[in-house]
């Protein structure tokens, strides 16, 4: 079997183990971007699930092995994107390192904790991506340190706005499946309502257009 076909595959397991977890919700939400959204994947449940966990990390692997080069770090971006980079990391023995939200006020005030060589070619791992802000400023902090950012991975893309905004900071966005995609696939399945798959693509559909 292609990846492409593998991944379709892989998609498609995600969006009903998305499901069963109850991280897909429906209502009035800010997102950490700052946009309002009728729509929240709260990927953070995910290590309350143990297996469910185990089975992301692995199609996280999956990604990283077919469509990102050879790296020297994994780095992960805090909050969500932290447990998942530590799996990542283990299962893989490459060595972890992860980007604070802001500069610690004592000891070595570093935005990056870990050991980080000059050079080091840097995967950053996170749980989704909206506008790419999140990424962006992790390999900006990484990149003052000394190291390379080329590739980020993460599980969703909201399209709204992440995959372009990171490639105009020479990062390429690598996901398993966009938020149009998990909707679509849970709708067709009757594993959501026709009232809030339709509230949330009218949604998505002004968020593409604006």
């Amino acid at each position: 079997m292609g990846w492409e076909k593998r991944k379709l595959n892989l998609a498609e397991e995600v969006c009903e183990l998305i499901q069963s977890i109850s991280a897909l919700k429906f209502g009035f939400f800010t997102l950490t971007s700052g946009k309002k959204s009728p729509i929240y994947i709260d990927l953070r449940v995910i290590p309350s699930h143990p297996e469910v966990f185990e089975r992301i990390t692995e199609i996280y692997l999956e990604i990283i092995k077919n469509e990102v080069g050879s790296f020297d770090k994994v780095a992960g971006v805090p909050t969500a994107g932290l447990p998942i980079a530590t799996l990542v990391s283990y299962k893989l023995k490459a060595p972890m390192i992860y980007v604070r939200k802001s500069a610690k006020a004592h000891g070595t005030r570093s935005m990056v904790e870990g050991v980080l060589n000059l050079n080091d070619r840097v995967l950053i791992v996170d749980d989704l991506v909206t506008t790419g802000s999140s990424i962006a400023e992790a390999a900006k902090a990484v990149r003052l340190s000394g190291g390379i950012v080329e590739h980020a991975v993460v599980l969703i893309d909201r399209e709204q706005g992440g995959i372009e905004n990171l490639l105009k900071e020479g990062i390429r966005l690598h996901s398993l499946l966009n938020i149009t995609f998990l909707l679509e696939t849970l709708h067709r399945k009757n594993l959501i309502s026709s009232m809030d798959y339709h509230r949330a693509m009218k949604y998505l559909s002004t968020e593409k257009a604006s």
